[in-house]
């Protein structure tokens, strides 16, 4: 039977599959659409967020992970059967290996319930990987040399912070604090400066459009309309990028105390390198205007933003899967927590 060697990058977020001998093949919302009166799953992907706060009571749209791990089981379970199907589309009498990131942080349980919802979906074997490692093998840093390298990865539910050396993590931090976590400072603060709720979507929005982590040298604003908490009628303001740059120095503050931290755990001799090699962003949080500027001047090291960051994390998984006896110990080390 042919064997299908496919790389998930499970995230809050997005998720992307990897198919080796292919790329990555597909870039999903990690949304599902469900019917509450039915318990049948309408739509999943793209489809399940078009209509995020757009549906009739009936019908919810779920996120089925939160801060890097599944919040629910089953719901999780279906949408990784559906990206499994659309990854084996085309193919017969094919089974599926399939390796999937995880963020550092989580815990055996979590780690099991992510395995138990891949071979729901038909998957076997399921095998995982520590996100900071795939994501620093995406951003073609080399990670089996006895040398330190520091990557951070902020995704949608999670930043993980590591300095790896030979392989392994030797220091590290995951915090539940990224990307999910910017757009609600965004919708907290518009709420207690202008008494205006807006929704999750208009502060991604907002994030992307004209949010920065480094003063700019121009300001940029926005109109954008929500509903006025006072009045319950709908109204538009403006906001600048120096509010929204406000907004976000709490969240953001929490990434800087991470990678610090990580630092300051880190091996003198391996610290000698990061000061040398810099330290690598992945993920979307990277590409947020002026993230590399914060984090150089907190830590006065150089700060280089990976040529993809979005992909890097599925990049990497791709990467093991070519070179599978290459990584196997980096396999086998998650094996040991079943």
């Amino acid at each position: 039977m042919f064997t299908r060697y496919i790389g998930i990058d499970l995230g809050t977020a997005n998720t992307l599959v990897f198919v080796r001998g292919k790329g990555i093949i597909m870039r999903e919302p990690s949304v599902v659409a469900v019917n509450t009166r039915t318990d049948q799953v309408c739509s999943v992907g793209k489809e399940a967020k078009e209509i995020i706060g757009r549906t009739p009571g009936s019908i919810i749209a779920v996120r089925p992970l939160k801060d890097g791990v599944i919040a629910d089981f089953d719901i999780a379970a279906t949408m990784l059967q559906e990206f499994i199907k659309k990854a084996l589309k085309g193919t017969v009498l094919t089974k599926a290996r399939v390796l999937i990131c995880i963020p550092s942080g989580v815990t055996a349980v979590e780690r099991r319930a992510v395995k138990e919802a891949a071979e729901k979906a038909g998957a076997r074997p399921v095998q995982l990987i520590q996100e900071p490692i795939a994501a620093a093998l995406g951003a073609g840093l080399s990670i089996l040399n006895p040398t330190g390298t520091m990557i951070v990865d902020i995704g949608g539910g999670t930043s993980e912070v590591a300095v790896i050396s030979m392989g392994g993590i030797v220091s590290s931090r995951s915090v539940r604090v990224a990307g999910d976590a910017f757009d609600m400072a965004i919708v907290n603060y518009i709420r207690k400066k202008y008494n205006l709720l807006i929704g999750e979507r208009t502060a991604e929005t907002i994030k992307l459009e004209i949010g920065s982590a480094f003063p700019e040298e121009h300001e940029r604003t926005m109109e954008i309309r929500g509903r006025n908490l006072l009045n319950g009628l709908p109204e538009n303001i403006t906001i600048t990028s120096d509010e929204v740059r406000e907004a976000l120095s709490e969240p953001l503050g929490r990434v800087i105390e991470a990678i610090q931290e990580t630092l300051a755990h880190t091996p003198p001799e391996l610290s000698a390198d990061v000061i040398e090699q810099g330290i690598t962003l992945a993920g979307g949080g990277a590409l947020l205007r002026g993230m590399d500027k914060l984090i150089n001047r907190e830590t006065g090291m150089p700060v280089y933003v990976a040529e993809y960051p979005l992909d890097c994390v599925a990049e990497g998984t791709g990467q093991i899967l070519k070179n599978l006896e290459q990584y196997e110990e980096l396999l086998a080390e998650e094996i040991k927590y079943y």
